[in-house]
């Protein structure tokens, strides 16, 4: 399951919240199946994977959004092909 919810302020453009996230139990159980995420929860952008988080500082939305779709299909190939 993939999910995206992202928050723009409607009269200036500016990105206020954004979460993307890749679930899967079977590939991992923990973080409520949260494979791989990304989003700026907490006043700062960071990664979650397999249940570590790391910063992702100086991203840009654009940026993070194609760094995501990049990493769910190949976790996701991966996974299909026994990896």
């Amino acid at each position: 399951m993939l999910k995206e919810v992202v928050e723009q302020d409607v009269l200036t453009g500016e990105l206020l919240r954004y979460a993307l996230a890749y679930i899967n139990p079977l590939i991992f159980a923990g973080d409520n199946g949260r494979v791989l995420g990304y989003d700026n929860a907490h006043g700062y952008p960071h990664r979650h994977c397999m249940g570590r988080i790391t910063p992702e500082p100086g991203s840009t939305w654009e940026a993070i959004r194609e760094k995501f779709e990049t990493e769910w299909r190949q976790i996701a190939i991966d996974y299909m092909n026994g990896s």
